[in-house]
Formats: structure tokens, sequence, C-alpha cells
């Protein structure tokens, strides 16, 4: 059950049951809300420009300072009590930049905070745009939820050029695909992911990179960056099996142990075989991944590739050409098996990714597409607010098993 939040002590103490009699109504009760609001903001500037000139209003030490107050000025805003006009405090020199409301901005942190995650769920600057207008009952025009939204731009640089943890746990990658217009030209280009199980047992996106299409070259030009921002050592790393790619995650970090996805490789050997005999080979192919050890594993492919091998050699071959990259989960606990065996985590924050970005069919650009993916990473991840389950047991067999690379 979601706890209660705490009422802030003046708010019991200002507005009493006594006090709240005097409105008669809802509309008597927001007039005074928004009153409240404007007061309240006007006063917080009133402060800002205190510490700006170093003294306060009517002191003594503002005169001969060099500077001083100099009038007040009237500034409509949009807020999300409304469209509210404020008395904007200025002084003598023209250098005060209130914090707060910064000049020549009609809109606060908070419906910008709204316009970014109407945004981030795939809404179009037109839907965002009436939506404003019918909670707020004010207009905000299309420039200025461009501007806004272009503003997440130096917060994609920041986010992406960020100090990473020396070691994680598990790093799982893989890619999203997106149309992009190119040169007059809708063609495919792929959002490269990293997420990352850190020394606390929380799940963190460690960045995201976009490529024309998903290749081992690239992603060692990923891994590379992960290591520059501050990455010494990854443990384990689950991905597809994309030829190349564990030669490239072990010439970056060559200690690391390198699993390919097992749900790949059955999806890639299935397309060997024909439909009438798909539901069949799954079943005997079930055995194989949920062996007990990695000798039972190996029994259970040999077995398949006498009943299924003449039939479908390159389905069987496939297992076999990948079967050490394949079968390292084999070597941990069940706990850790169920971590690193598949690319599911990864694959499922795609799957969310598609739902905020599905109503794009293409991006007029990359600086769109990377923004959007951006901001829906950023909606998705709030959520990630718990380590994963039973962390205090797995911690404890990370450190069994790899020792001090788990710098706890």
């Amino acid at each position: 059950m979601k706890k209660k939040k705490e009422s802030h002590p003046v708010v019991n103490q200002v507005l009493t049951p006594e006090f709240l009699k005097q409105f008669k109504d809802s509309g008597e009760l927001n007039s005074f809300m928004e009153d409240l609001y404007a007061r309240a903001m006007e006063q917080m500037i009133e402060g800002e420009l205190d510490g700006h000139l170093g003294y306060s209003k009517h002191s003594p030490e503002g005169v001969n300072s060099g500077n001083s107050r100099n009038g007040k000025t009237s500034k409509k805003v949009k807020t999300t009590m409304g469209e509210v006009e404020l008395s904007v405090p200025r002084d003598r020199n023209s250098t005060f930049e209130p914090v707060l409301i910064p000049k020549r901005s009609r809109t606060v942190e908070g419906i910008e905070e709204i316009v970014i995650s109407l945004y981030a769920r795939g809404m179009s600057v037109r839907d965002i745009e009436l939506q404003i207008r019918d909670i707020y009952g004010y207009t905000i025009s299309d420039a200025t939820i461009s501007n806004i939204t272009a503003k997440v731009q130096s917060h994609i640089t920041e986010w992406q050029s960020r100090p990473l943890s020396s070691v994680y746990y598990v790093v799982w990658m893989d890619g999203i695909v997106f149309k992009v217009r190119h040169n007059g030209k809708v063609i495919n280009k792929t959002i490269y992911l990293a997420v990352g199980l850190n020394s606390e047992g929380f799940k963190e996106v460690l960045g995201m990179w976009l490529g024309e299409s998903e290749s081992a070259s690239f992603w060692m030009s990923v891994l590379t960056d992960l290591r520059a921002r501050g990455v010494e050592d990854i443990l384990i790393t689950s991905t597809d099996n994309l030829k190349g790619f564990t030669e490239a995650i072990v010439s970056v970090f060559p200690q690391s142990i390198t699993q390919i996805c097992v749900v790949h490789q059955i999806r890639n050997a299935a397309r060997f075989v024909v439909w009438k005999d798909k539901k069949q080979f799954a079943a005997d192919l079930k055995p194989v991944y949920t062996a007990a050890n990695r000798d039972l594993a190996w029994a259970a492919l040999e077995v398949l590739e006498q009943t299924w091998g003449k039939k479908y050699p390159h389905a069987i071959r496939s297992w076999k050409a990948n079967w050490n990259e394949l079968s390292h989960f084999f070597d941990f606990p069940l706990e850790i098996r169920t971590l690193i065996y598949t690319t599911n985590i990864i694959e499922n924050l795609n799957g969310k990714i598609r739902k905020y970005t599905k109503i794009k069919m293409s991006f007029p650009d990359d600086a769109s597409v990377i923004k959007s993916v951006f901001l829906a990473l950023r909606e998705i991840t709030r959520k990630w607010t718990m380590p994963i389950r039973n962390w205090n047991l797995v911690v404890n067999q990370f450190i069994n098993i790899f020792g001090e690379r788990c710098k706890i």
C-alpha cells in the first residue's frame, strides 16, 4: 500500500477548519489558491533579488552599493494552477536573472515537465497543445512546446556522458530498430541499448547509441565508450548471437563471461524447421536448455541431433557452433541463471519503448528518434526503484564466484 504523504506543518497551522469554512464553493477555493500561488512566487523571486543584490529591501546596506531595485514589471506565466499574472522585480543594472522564472520564459517548471511527459508518451505537438488547453484553460503555442522539448537535448548529452560505476555484475545488450528519414528516404536505424546490474542490485540504463544497422563493429564502439566512462569490469554479458559480438566484448573486457541469449538461439534454430514440425522440435529441444548441468544439456543435444539432425542439420549445427557461449549459464546457481540465460530484461524494456513511440510511424531525423527514446527511457525507469528479486542471496552468490572483482 502506498504510504500517505505527510502534510507540510505550515498547511496544518494556516489552513485550519475555521479558515476553510469561509469558502462557499470550489471556485472560491481555486481563486484563493491561485492568488496564494502568485504571492508565494513573487516573494520567492524577491528573495532571489535579495541574494543577487546582497541586501534586503529598505536595508541601509544598499546605499551606494552600485545596484538597487528598480520597480517591477508585470508578467503572465503559464503554470499548473492556470495562467497567473506576477509582478517581477527588476534591478537598476539589469543584471538580475531570476532562476524560478527566467527572463523571456512564460512557463514554469511544472508545465515544462508535463509537456515533456506527454511528448514522451508519443503525443504530437498538436495533441499536447489541446491537452494543456483542456486541463489548464490556456493555449501554449507550437513553438513553445518545441522549445521545451528541444531543451531535452542538453539533458541527453549530460546523461550520455555521465560517469559509470567501475564494475557491473551483468550487462544486457540489444538493439531496437526505428524508421528514420535520411537523405529523402526512410531507412532502418538501430538504437543500441546497454542495461547494467550494479553492485547494489539495481538495473541501470548505461546508455543509448544510434547506428544504421546492428553489427559487432558498432558494439565495439559502444563497449569502448563504456570503458571510457569508467567501467573497468563486467562480470557477465548477455547478448544475442550476432557474429563477432563475443570477440568484441572480450577485446574490451577480457575477463567478462559472454552468455548468448538462449531465447534468441531457440528462435534462430526454429527458422530452419518447417511449420508442421515446429511444435515437436521445440518439445525435443527443451531438455537441452532446462537441463540441470552442462553435461546433461550436451547429452540432450546429442539426442536432439539423432532425432532431427538428418532433417534439420542447420538447426542443430547452430547450437553446436555456439555451444561454449550458450552453455555458460549452467556454471551458475539457479538465481543467476535466470538473470543471464536470456536478454528478456532488455527486450521487455524495448517493448515498453515501442508503446511510447508506436504513434510515430517514422522519425524526421536522428535527433528526434534519440529524443523520443531518451524520454521514453526516463518515464520507464522511474519505476526502477527496487533491487532485483532475492538480491541478498544473489549478491552472495556473485561474491562466492567472482570474489574481489565484485568490489563490495
